[in-house]
């Protein structure tokens, strides 16, 4: 035998041993020449050159047969080196010299078809197989499982079936793990139950490792009942259970189960099995899992940190989230990852991004998880930037990224972009998937496309579930001033048994019975929510006392609140609504004392609304006023918004204090929006202050409108100057973006039906009767002093054509069908508008309300307006 030199074939004294691995002999120099086709990864870090690769090889019938065992070891050992350094030329190498072996070479067949599945060359694998003269159960088996691997899930069933039909081997307990691994994988379960029955008839239940893979075939009930029937279980069988409990929502029965677990000898929880629990932990059994993890000194298992990093960022506590990252010794993407959504949940997006930005290699997880946050915080133009950068690095796009993309469209609102993601996910094909589909829906209804949202709906399909899709519908109504629409689709879906009314559903129609003034119909939902058992539901309690509020039964709201078991700020939010939507803002102020001293922390909403209270209060309170905004960021820690100076512009201007309320605009730290800028114009109409509603027009014109009420005011200005044509092209601007005005409405809920009226309105059934009507009430109120001003008519018309105009304002035709129809006069009649009700119309009441002896009460934008025996409780000042 040759002795092993410095140039023999492969070098071999050179080659340093696997990690952790006994130095193999080196195979004999008979070993036959392995021809590479080029320079592989491996031959070059075994500094071999091609000379010496390509060296001529001595024929298959020069080995001798006391050679043979040497040459098969020294064989297996390079298929673990090229196993190892993922490089395949070596085992084709290995495979044209397994070939030239004439003695059977089944074991090497096998090492070969194992190594070429692992390095994902599965038809070289198939070759190998074929050629084996004599294939055992092993051959069969590595075949199944590399193809099952490797998403070859047909050919492995196939590779089964020919080896149950030669009958001449037959499974052990490794082939039935690997075929029922790809009928999971391929979905095919009543196969898969057919190979279960034929586990226990050959009697591989028995198997612990067998007994665990037939249990990924079935549901909680048929996991259950398999584990039941296994005669030996290990921690996987009952992981495999606990995770199947928790996947179905048996969270109970998943505890249940690992106290079980914990009784047992020999069996001791392991870090999946706490990980896995901690996932849907709530706050106690959380902790108890976090002490029993100590206690098993499972703390620094990746896993389980992870999960409890997630844990505590859903149970709030921010301060433990940080202290657990920072104990932990090893972190990984996911560890960010939930870093991630922790800051999110927290509303600390910079940090979140931060977390972000040190993850080595982003991934879908990663990108879809700062999606997700900013869309949470409402940065919806950020999540599509980040969506953006997802595409063009590659990234592969989930079903959560696109829903996560199209949810930021809907916090943008922009149509446009709207549709480029709708065709986005047209083009790719997923627009048919059902959460995708769903979020779809929701968009177009965010994104001023009702039409295309309606669409969707009456096309929906019948096997996907319909609630999700009407409570979408019935939100998108009331976004877009259609409540009769919501309260329409709301019955009809009810009855078709397309609706689940559940707390999401009852809150939108609750809103949609308050925006109508619906209070008969806001009752009866409320009863069903009491039967229902949703009275403990905080955001339906709250959303009960704002319908309350707007349906004129404030005792009731605050009733509400009272039987209320537990407030948020946003109960707190609704009751001081309450109390402002009646100007009653000494009220309003005492529940915010109260709020201070039972140390309820006041959100943004909670002091744009304080602020706004001080307009109905007396004016020796204003200097608090002023301290509480000026004070906002040091004391409450909320940085002034534009609502905050619109709120506090209109309470200068309601008390006089035009020119501190112009210097408050002037001094704003950030550019002025519309809003602010229309609160200091309208209370320089209130007061007669030309020279700086002047002003503030300047500015107004001067900027872009963003949305249909700012072009609406632009045009409204120019036309109270006399300059139609610019407010025609202003108008024409507004069409061309795919803008449309709201119309202004009146309605009156008579007979448990809405009657709605739009200005010159001629589609009652009514109509002849409320027009004589009117004209009567006209007449008389002109006796009584009233004169139309016909200032309130921007449009180019002559006097004559203003007065006709102003007289059929649909507030006018509403209050007179109200006359007409309520004849108790004891009770008052009760009109609502959409928008603020105009000058002339405000004045028309007063007089009205001396004329038939009744009181009057109106729910406009500003709040609710009284008349009695000509005096409104707004003071005028609305």
């Amino acid at each position: 035998m040759a002795t092993v030199t410095h140039h023999c074939l492969l070098n071999l004294p050179h080659i340093p041993p696997p990690i952790n691995r006994p130095k193999l002999p080196l195979p004999p120099s008979s070993l036959p020449s392995l021809s590479l086709s080029r320079q592989s990864p491996l031959s070059a870090s075994l500094s071999l050159s091609p000379a010496t690769i390509h060296s001529p090889s001595p024929s298959p019938t020069s080995f001798k047969s006391e050679d043979t065992e040497s040459i098969i070891d020294g064989l297996f050992y390079l298929l673990r080196l090229s196993s190892q350094y993922d490089d395949v030329e070596v085992t084709k190498a290995v495979h044209a010299s397994f070939l030239k072996l004439s003695e059977e070479k089944t074991k090497l067949g096998n090492a070969l078809i194992s190594t070429y599945l692992k390095l994902g060359f599965p038809r070289d694998a198939f070759l190998v197989f074929v050629s084996l003269s004599s294939p055992t159960v092993v051959s069969y088996t590595a075949l199944i499982s590399g193809f099952a691997r490797l998403n070859l899930e047909i050919k492995a069933l196939k590779v089964f079936f020919k080896m149950r039909s030669e009958g001449v081997i037959e499974p052990n307990e490794y082939t039935f793990v690997a075929v029922l691994n790809a009928c999971v994988r391929s979905c095919r379960f009543s196969l898969g139950v057919q190979i279960h029955g034929l586990i226990v008839k050959s009697g591989f239940l028995s198997s612990v490792f067998v007994g665990n893979s037939v249990m990924s075939l079935y549901s909680s009930d048929g996991v259950v009942k398999v584990f039941d029937e296994m005669p030996q279980r290990d921690v996987v069988s009952w992981n495999t259970v606990i995770s199947c409990l928790v996947k179905e929502g048996l969270f109970g029965e998943a505890f249940e189960l690992f106290c079980e677990m914990n009784r047992v000898e020999g069996v001791e929880a392991d870090s999946f099995t706490v990980s896995t629990l901690l996932s849907v932990s709530d706050s106690m059994r959380g902790r108890e899992l976090h002490g029993r993890a100590v206690r098993m000194g499972l703390r620094q298992e990746l896993s389980v940190s992870n999960a409890l990093i997630g844990f505590y960022g859903k149970c709030g506590e921010i301060k433990k989230v940080e202290s657990l990252y920072e104990m932990m010794s090893v972190r990984d993407g996911f560890t960010l990852t939930e870093m991630i959504t922790a800051y999110m949940a927290f509303g600390m997006v910079d940090s979140a991004v931060e977390m972000f930005e040190k993850i080595p290699e982003k991934n879908n997880i990663s990108y879809n998880a700062l999606i997700a946050g900013f869309c949470r915080n409402g940065y919806g133009l950020k999540a599509l930037r980040l969506f953006t950068e997802m595409i063009q690095r590659g990234v592969e796009l989930t079903d959560f990224s696109l829903t996560s993309a199209v949810d930021a469209c809907g916090l943008v609102s922009e149509k446009k972009v709207s549709e480029q993601i709708h065709g986005f996910c047209v083009k790719f094909g997923c627009a048919s998937n059902p959460c995708i589909q769903t979020a779809l829906l929701d968009m177009c209804t965010r994104c001023e496309r009702m039409t295309d949202a309606e669409e969707m709906f009456e096309l929906w399909p019948s096997n996907l579930d319909c609630s999700k899709a009407t409570t979408s519908m019935l939100g998108g109504y009331s976004r877009n001033g259609l409540p009769e629409k919501a309260l329409s689709l709301f019955h009809r879906t009810l009855r078709e048994e397309k609706l689940v009314l559940d707390e999401v559903s009852l809150t939108l129609i609750i809103a949609v019975c308050g925006t109508l003034g619906f209070g008969q119909m806001g009752d009866q939902i409320h009863g069903y929510a009491l039967k229902g058992g949703y009275s403990s539901d905080i955001g339906l309690g709250n959303s009960l006392i704002s319908m309350y509020s707007k349906c004129f039964h404030f005792n009731d709201a605050i009733k509400v609140f009272n039987t209320m078991r537990e407030h948020d700020v946003v109960s707190w939010n609704s009751l001081i609504s309450c109390y402002i939507l009646q100007r009653n803002g000494d009220e309003a102020l005492a529940i915010w004392l109260r709020m201070n001293k039972e140390g309820i922390k006041p959100d943004t909403i909670t002091l744009a609304l304080v602020i706004s209270s001080y307009r109905y209060t007396e004016s020796n309170k204003l200097s608090t006023c002023r301290d509480l905004f000026l004070s906002m960021e040091t004391i409450h820690g909320i940085l002034p918004t534009t609502e905050h100076y619109a709120a506090y512009v209109r309470v200068l201007g309601h008390w006089g204090l035009l020119e501190e309320a112009e210097e408050t605009v002037n001094s704003m730290p950030f550019q002025p929006e519309v809003s602010v800028l229309r609160a200091l114009l309208d209370s320089c109409r209130v007061h007669s202050n030309t020279s700086i509603a002047k002003r503030v027009e300047k500015l107004i014109l001067s900027t872009k409108p963003d949305n249909p009420s700012e072009y609406i005011l632009k045009s409204n200005i120019y036309s109270a100057s006399g300059l139609w044509h610019r407010s025609e092209v202003i108008r024409e601007e507004m069409r061309e973006r795919g803008y449309r005005k709201h119309p202004s409405r009146s309605w009156i809920i008579h007979g448990n039906m809405i009657h709605s009226f739009h200005a010159r309105d001629t589609s009652h059934p009514q109509e002849k009767d409320i027009y004589s009507g009117l004209e009567i009430l006209i007449m008389e109120c002109l006796k009584a002093g009233y004169e139309p001003d016909t200032e309130f008519v921007l449009q180019e018309v002559d006097e004559l054509m203003k007065k006709s105009f102003l007289f059929h304002h649909s507030a006018k035709l509403a209050v007179t069908y109200g006359i007409l129809t309520n004849k108790s006069r004891g009770k008052p009649v009760r009109v609502v508008k959409n928008v603020m009700l105009c000058g002339d119309c405000h004045e028309f009441y007063k007089y009205v309300s001396v004329v038939v002896k009744r009181e009057i009460v109106l729910r406009d934008s500003s709040g609710f307006h009284r008349f009695v025996n000509g005096k409104c409780s707004c003071k005028d000042l609305w």
